[in-house]
């Protein structure tokens, strides 16, 4: 994997530094693909991630998000139980999973069916970020110029 040396552009750039942790972080995520996950889209402004969390429970899982980073993480219970696999194909360990969320995802909510914990998410962008139409007026039409008031 190749190492990228962001310096010079945070040099030269103001307001950028979330990006560029972004990029910077990018080679950096944890290692392995355990639990598996889907990220899918679900409509326009509609998206869901689905986690394989066989074998914990609700109270095993804690979903939290903090700026635009939602973490996931499951907590298996240490068992005193001395067990004797003969083959141990479900993994039973403890994980942590990060996500960056893109300006303006919300979290509607989270449900655990059959071993798979669904995360929805919807994006909300605010009425100051959508386009807005603007009027054109006619060739024919008069424009109303408002003069600003001298008010000392």
């Amino acid at each position: 994997m190749r190492s990228y040396d962001l310096t010079p552009l945070y040099r030269s750039t103001v307001g950028f530094d979330r990006m560029f942790d972004l990029i910077d972080t990018l080679g950096k995520s944890e290692a392995g693909g355990y639990p598996p996950y889907n990220i899918e889209r679900v409509d326009e402004d509609r998206y869901r991630i689905t986690l394989a969390v066989a074998g914990f429970s609700e109270s095993d899982l804690d979903i939290e998000i903090h700026e635009n980073t939602l973490k996931v993480v499951g907590t298996r219970p240490d068992t005193d139980e001395a067990r004797t696999y003969l083959h141990q194909g479900i993994a039973g360990r403890s994980f942590e999973r990060r996500f960056e969320l893109a300006d303006h995802v919300k979290i509607d909510g989270a449900s655990l069916v059959n071993g798979l914990l669904n995360v929805e998410l919807r994006r909300e962008v605010p009425e100051a970020k959508k386009p807005r139409k603007i009027e054109i007026n006619s060739k024919g039409a008069k424009v109303e110029v408002l003069k600003a008031s001298n008010a000392a």
